[in-house]
């Protein structure tokens, strides 16, 4: 992101904190944000100064923290105006019921509240207060009116409260909010396309507790799915057993375990589907008579007797009509050769690939893209980088497709 640079004269977004212990975690968003190079202008309440000073926040920022309505900071006295105007987002976090409520009614009696009325940019609200303060009547009528506003409502999440008390009304950690942050802000490269993603490992059941699965923990699909949706697609992501939240964005998640299931899955979704990207690391094999029960364990030798499972990727990109189709392939040696020769065999005009022992598991990955034109080396990055590359280079693909 070019124009959020720290450094930079105009940050790219205002972040906003009103008064609530969740203040500390603003704390680590501007880190997060920061180190995305995203630039953050801190505008806070008074209430929100009792919970953590501006100086530790601007030292975070590396700008001028922003508290009062009637700062001669600004020269022309207009720092409810100035401050917005340079800003791509305005962001919230956290967000007091008392904060919500003004704000739904369109009260300004302060900078932020102000700022926030006075905008031309998308507003984003974090909330964060007691469960029976976010379970009040008043305060879901005010969130009610706040999204038919065209306000971004994210959160609150469930758990321990600085009350004492358990239940709704957590802000988001700040990851959770740093990534709706990226999401908003990110070029809508593909604005009005469905996307469908697979992601995940199968299972093959042998008997009733024991199967074949491949390695693979589901990071690089969420990340490619998760990036779509940064960039305006609509996503359905079909998902095998992973121990992984559902990313920001995606409209609809299906579930499933064996290949066969997420073959079926793929079918079901495909006649409503652009682009299709098939991350997942599907089985090869599947047992050909998977035992009901458990089978005992004996000293005798065991002989399983296994069937390919339905190529899904070659099987759509055969299909007359067929979506923009993405693979993946991770190998374990000669790389450019094996992920060229897939890419031509299962006809894809696009293929990510990576060596399988430096990546599965791994929170980052070196990626190598091949398609029509050539190659294309990403570096060692975090998967949802790399993810975020492959979706801009995808969508360059499909402007030169439209243009031919």
């Amino acid at each position: 992101m070019t124009d959020g640079n720290r450094d930079g004269p105009h940050p790219a977004i205002v972040l906003g904190l009103t008064g609530g212990i969740a203040a500390y975690k603003s704390a680590e968003l501007i880190r997060r944000l920061t180190s995305a190079d995203i630039g953050v202008q801190v505008v806070m309440t008074q209430a929100a100064t009792r919970f953590i000073s501006p100086v530790t926040l601007q030292a975070l920022s590396g700008q001028p923290v922003f508290t009062d309505l009637w700062d001669d900071r600004i020269g022309n006295g207009m720092a409810h105006i100035d401050l917005s105007r340079t800003a791509r987002l305005i962001a919230v976090a956290p967000a007091s019921a008392d904060f919500l409520a003004r704000l739904a009614l369109g009260l300004a009696d302060d900078l932020l509240s102000t700022l926030c009325l006075a905008r031309d940019c998308p507003l984003l609200v974090a909330p964060a207060m007691n469960r029976q303060m976010w379970e009040h009547p008043a305060t879901q009528r005010n969130v009610e009116r706040l999204r038919s506003d065209g306000v971004q409502v994210i959160g609150p999440d469930a758990g321990a409260q600085a009350c004492g008390e358990t239940g709704m009304g957590r802000m988001l950690e700040a990851d959770a909010i740093a990534q709706s942050i990226v999401a908003a802000l990110a070029p809508k490269l593909l604005a009005g396309q469905r996307v469908l993603v697979t992601a995940g490992p199968t299972f093959e059941r042998i008997d009733a507790v024991r199967g074949i699965t491949n390695s693979s923990s589901g990071r690089m699909g969420y990340s490619v799915a998760a990036a779509a949706a940064e960039a305006g697609a609509r996503v359905t992501l079909v998902s095998g057993p992973v121990s992984l939240p559902i990313p920001p964005g995606i409209a609809d998640l299906v579930q499933v375990v064996s290949a066969q299931e997420m073959f079926e899955a793929v079918e079901a979704a495909l006649p409503a589907c652009d682009i299709f990207i098939a991350v997942a690391a599907v089985a090869d094999y599947t047992p050909r008579a998977p035992h009901e029960q458990k089978i005992k364990k004996s000293d005798a030798a065991m002989t399983i007797e296994l069937v390919p499972t339905r190529d899904i990727l070659a099987h759509v990109a055969s299909r007359p009509n067929a979506p923009f189709c993405v693979g993946f392939a991770a190998e374990s040696e000669n790389l450019e050769a094996f992920a060229e020769a897939k890419r031509r065999r299962k006809g894809v005009p696009l293929l990510a690939a990576n060596l399988a022992q430096t990546t599965i598991g791994a929170e980052s990955s070196e990626l190598l893209l091949l398609d029509d034109n050539g190659q294309y080396r990403l570096p060692q990055a975090p998967k949802i980088t790399q993810a975020r590359h492959l979706i801009a280079h995808l969508a360059r693909l499909l402007a030169e497709r439209a243009r031919t």
